[in-house]
């Protein structure tokens, strides 16, 4: 890899995108690449603590022009990084009452220009079956039919990400027990093929 790559990583919650980006930087950085992970969110809320906001909900409280001038900062700081992969952890969406929020609107991308966009997804039921053993977050509930519409919904966020920059986007299975071999498709969507591993 010749260039900085800023590869923007998306998932529903339940496909298990922590583990899996976790995974793929660690092996990455096992071979001798400089490769770091930013949650879009927590460097978000780092900026917030600047004006006083002392939780992650206070960013919602904030006046909409308040929260685009803390994404443009947060866009501008992980632009500047100069690792050979950063992994921008982010969502496609926000859900709220006047309907779905895109993550990444048209003026974040502009600062970031992301090389790759990657949808980390898995089977609905699976989805389903992780957010239910999930005991450690306070879920919505919800249904298998209402996952499959996140998913549809996520996926028609990136690809208009996709159109707007003109840079790939790559969908990934990471299913249940197979978070090695969905980390290893990850790095070879971003352009790296790794030395022990043989490719199709």
């Amino acid at each position: 890899m010749v260039e900085n790559k800023r590869v923007v990583i998306v998932g529903i919650p339940g496909v298990g995108k922590t583990t899996l980006v976790t995974t793929v930087v660690d092996k990455l950085n096992g071979d001798n690449k400089h490769a770091s992970v930013k949650s879009y969110g927590t460097v978000m809320f780092e900026q917030a603590k600047k004006i006083g906001v002392n939780d992650r909900d206070g960013l919602r409280k904030l006046p909409v022009e308040k929260q685009k001038e803390l994404q443009k900062m947060a866009a501008e700081e992980i632009s500047n990084l100069k690792d050979d992969v950063v992994f921008i952890d982010t969502h496609a969406f926000i859900a709220s009452k006047s309907g779905f929020y895109p993550g990444l609107p048209n003026h974040v991308l502009q600062i970031l220009q992301p090389t790759h966009f990657i949808i980390i997804s898995a089977h609905p039921s699976e989805i389903f079956d992780r957010r239910m053993k999930d005991k450690t977050r306070n879920r919505d509930k919800i249904s298998i039919g209402g996952i499959k519409n996140e998913l549809a919904i996520q996926e028609s966020m990136l690809s208009s990400c996709s159109v707007l920059t003109g840079s790939p986007i790559k969908v990934i299975l990471n299913n249940e027990g197979k978070v090695e071999e969905a980390a290893d498709k990850v790095i070879k969507t971003i352009g790296y093929r790794r030395k022990i591993i043989e490719w199709e």
